[in-house]
């Protein structure tokens, strides 16, 4: 690659050319949020987010490497976050059990989520959590350790929302002098589970209705009502909620390389996107059929389908989908832990081994000519400033028949205007002064 040259595209299909597919020509109707990831998976390891320029000592030729975007939602940039939080998450392993059960909201809440993400998968971390840890209370005397990771999808990318939790089979008394076991096969009934998980949730999300935070807009609109909502919240409560509690981990080391690779996870890898037909606009991807004994199918879809099957699943702005609960939350984290290790005669904790087979290695940096380590850091280039086009509903570039700017008076003409005043008001806002500053400057011009 001589100088100058962008970097070679990746081999295989990626989902940033499915996405730029599904945008292109048309794009759909998205929040602010959601197009500020899309631009990120799209300049994710491209020239737009600039790049080291190398030297190989060896054959003294020179490449590029690009910058990744290191956005949550992008699967090229989940490998690296899942060994630094695998490599925090090391220290907090304890010689006990753990157990990995998955709390499930029925499907008729689907439509009621979707508008109110932020709200309910808060209420789902709340149940679910709290669930568990009255049992620990009640069955064990003891304060469970927690820890829960978000999931929202399936694996033919619609909405479904689950909760995966690890737990320690057993937990700390209140006042810190004992640890109880749990039984090493065995944690909770998972049909009395799912009765308190699913009174909690109906609970808090008819406390959520009252208090108002709640939207309904579109299809939802009849929901506002509080008769349309009670025959909802009886609906849901008159469904069977699932929780379903998984085979204990063999020991401690397949905790953490399992949970790795949940919890940075996306709604969809490039490993299973197939083709894209970009003269149908379709798009084939592998998934798992679990209700035909987990056999693995192809599934065709149209690009925009599939854009907006994925945006269903863009988490919002700011919202924690891995949350730590009992003795493992925040709080009480480092002294809970201490506790518990010297209840467990284990003073200094060695690392155990972690399975970490799905987790892919950081490619080592190398001379993509000779396979050289030896290279020599010449230039870091700047992010490039592409601003993409603007498309508006018909299709075209508004920027294409922009009128021509209109010639007005300095902003500093302003600044010695005077402020008028509205009797009985006091002073005029800001804003009007300056504007009817300007009106009058256009006036006298």
């Amino acid at each position: 690659m001589a100088c100058g040259e962008p970097p070679a595209p990746m081999a295989g299909l990626s989902l940033a050319a499915v996405l730029r597919a599904g945008i292109d020509g048309s794009p759909p109707s998205l929040p602010k949020h959601h197009w500020r990831i899309i631009n990120a998976l799209l300049a994710c390891r491209t020239p737009a987010l600039g790049c080291h320029r190398y030297r190989c000592q060896e054959c003294g030729r020179t490449h590029f490497v690009t910058h990744s975007c290191r956005n949550r939602h992008c699967p090229l940039c989940q490998g690296r976050a899942a060994r630094e939080w695998l490599a925090r998450q090391e220290a907090a392993l304890l010689p006990v059990p753990y157990f990995h059960l998955v709390f499930t909201l029925p499907h008729v809440l689907n439509p009621l989520i979707r508008q109110n993400q932020r709200a309910l998968y808060t209420l789902l971390f709340t149940a679910a959590c709290q669930s568990l840890l009255e049992f620990g209370q009640n069955r064990l005397g003891v304060q469970l350790g927690v820890t829960a990771v978000l999931h929202t999808w399936s694996q033919t990318l619609l909405d479904h929302y689950h909760l995966h939790c690890i737990v320690t089979g057993g937990g700390l008394t209140a006042d810190g002098s004992q640890w109880v076991h749990s039984s090493p096969h065995y944690l909770f009934n998972v049909r009395a589970l799912s009765l308190v998980f699913r009174g909690k949730f109906c609970a808090g999300l008819e406390q959520l209705y009252g208090q108002g935070p709640l939207q309904f807009h579109g299809k939802l609109e009849g929901l506002a009502g509080s008769r349309a909502f009670q025959r909802l919240l009886r609906q849901v409560a008159r469904q069977k909620w699932v929780v379903y509690a998984k085979r204990p981990f063999a020991g401690p080391g397949q905790v953490l390389g399992y949970l790795s690779r949940y919890t940075h996870r996306v709604a969809i890898s490039p490993g299973r996107l197939r083709t894209l037909d970009e003269q149908n606009r379709t798009l084939t991807f592998a998934w798992k059929d679990y209700a035909d004994g987990a056999k693995r199918k192809i599934m065709r879809l149209e690009v925009r389908e599939f854009v907006r099957r994925f945006c269903l699943h863009l988490l919002p702005e700011r919202f924690v989908k891995i949350r730590h609960f009992g003795f493992l939350s925040n709080r009480q984290r480092q002294t809970k832990l201490a506790q518990a290790r010297a209840l467990l005669v284990q003073p200094n904790p060695t690392p155990p081994p972690v399975v970490l087979a799905a987790i892919p290695a950081a490619p080592a940096l190398r001379c993509p000519y000779c396979g050289s380590d030896q290279l020599q850091l010449l230039e870091i280039v700047p992010p490039q400033l592409i601003v993409p086009p603007r498309l508006d509903s018909s299709g075209t570039n508004p920027l294409s028949h922009r009128p021509p700017p209109v010639k007005t008076r300095p902003l500093i003409a302003w600044r010695h205007a005077p402020a008028p005043r509205v009797r009985g008001r006091g002073r005029t806002p800001v804003w009007r002064s300056v504007w009817l500053a300007w009106r009058a400057a256009e006036c006298h011009s």
